[in-house]
């Protein structure tokens, strides 16, 4: 249909009347419309408007289904196919359709409010949806299980809550390399690390020696993140070259740092008494981890999906939580935990004190002993590569 035509210019005016809520005219032009030049995927969705401001929307749902099946993936039929779906009862067809269209939503910045609006009552129905899918399975499992151990009962929780759409599966994105046929863990089972055990009775041990470093140099905490002027920082703004964020390497991509190493022996003794990664110009890496008080680390997540990280909370004056994937852990003094860094992760300090933890990296024990070896001469030679051009 050329612009400006006879056709377009009686669309025009049926928008128009539309606009002024006169269905009936608005019909009647997109009816003289059609007639001259057939009917158009704009003129469709006008007539589904007109219908809807009727009240007749059985017709304006059909006219929707006409208009879907010239542009499937039209954002604002959609819409206007759930909003209808849910007037003429249909609810859980409606949350079917308002889901599929929110995967296709175009940025909120080029949305104009009214359409910000349907996005946004799109959402809190599927969220509401979820709620109840979420509650009708949790009914009909009620008597069943009774017998699981805790972890078994928490990993169908969270398999309930994405069945039901009320969590997104964990899934590993590392930033370096995703190895194939690792299972995508947030926390790994403790009977994996018969080490964990030794690590948390020198708990008091690595206190001491991190209290006396804190005291003698705080300022050899340096800000954990350091983006470069001019790099984008995206979730980091708030904190690149923060002191709200900072942290102490003992061992870093590889390298022993001698000089911290020194000052912590008890420490670096039983760091190295540990099944660490070792990875020549990449791990282990050993940090004290430094949060200041009300602090928020944003999700984000590691770099490859081959080494797990190991946290230790050595100062924990208040509470503190740790999210991986769907499950928030509030940190314990004395009680360590391994997780996959790959999955998002992301953490806040919300006592009134510094909260500081231990972390270094382990294989992840899916992976054969030889396998190790390959991994590592692949990455170093991915590096090479990468600098030689």
């Amino acid at each position: 249909m050329n612009l400006g035509s006879p056709q377009s210019d009686l669309l025009r005016q049926a928008g128009e009347r539309l606009a002024r809520m006169d269905p009936h005219g608005a019909l009647d032009l997109i009816d003289q419309a059609e007639r001259m030049g057939g009917a158009t995927h704009n003129s469709i969705l006008n007539r589904a408007l007109a219908l809807r401001l009727m009240g007749d929307f059985h017709g304006s749902l059909a006219t929707i289904e006409d208009a879907l099946a010239i542009q499937p993936y039209d954002f604002i039929a959609l819409l206007a196919k759930g909003a209808l779906l849910e007037k003429i009862s249909r609810p859980k067809a409606a949350a079917e359709v308002f889901r599929n269209a929110l995967k296709i939503a175009p940025p909120r910045e080029r949305c104009p409010p009214a359409i910000l609006a349907q996005i946004d009552y799109a959402d809190g129905f599927v969220k509401r949806h979820a709620e109840r899918l979420g509650e009708a399975m949790r009914r009909a499992v009620a008597d069943i299980g009774s017998d699981l151990d805790e972890a078994t009962r928490d990993r169908f929780e969270e398999g309930l809550e994405i069945y039901a759409g009320l969590k997104p599966a964990p899934k590993q994105e590392p930033i370096l390399l995703n190895y194939p046929r690792l299972p995508a863990i947030p926390f790994y089972d403790r009977a994996l690390f018969p080490w964990l055990s030794e690590l948390e009775a020198a708990t008091d041990i690595i206190k001491t020696e991190l209290e006396a470093l804190l005291a003698a140099d705080l300022d050899a905490f340096a800000p954990y993140i350091q983006y470069p002027k001019g790099a984008p920082v995206n979730q980091w703004g708030e904190l690149n070259h923060s002191r709200k964020w900072t942290s102490l390497f003992l061992w870093r991509d590889g390298e022993k740092q001698e000089k911290v190493c020194e000052r912590c022996p008890r420490t670096t003794a039983l760091l190295e008494s540990l099944p660490m990664a070792h990875q020549d110009g990449f791990a282990p890496t050993a940090v004290f981890s430094a949060l200041q008080p009300h602090t928020h680390i944003p999700a984000h997540t590691g770099s490859a999906n081959v080494r797990l990280l190991t946290h230790l909370p050595l100062i924990l004056p208040g509470p503190a939580r740790f999210r991986v994937g769907n499950r928030t852990r509030d940190w314990e003094m004395g009680r360590a935990w391994v997780f996959d860094d790959t999955i998002e992760h992301e953490a806040w300090n919300d006592a009134d004190a510094l909260r500081v933890i231990l972390i270094f990296d382990v294989w992840n024990p899916y992976l054969a002993e030889g396998e190790k070896a390959l991994i590592t001469a692949m990455m170093k030679a991915q590096r090479q590569f990468a600098q030689d051009e």
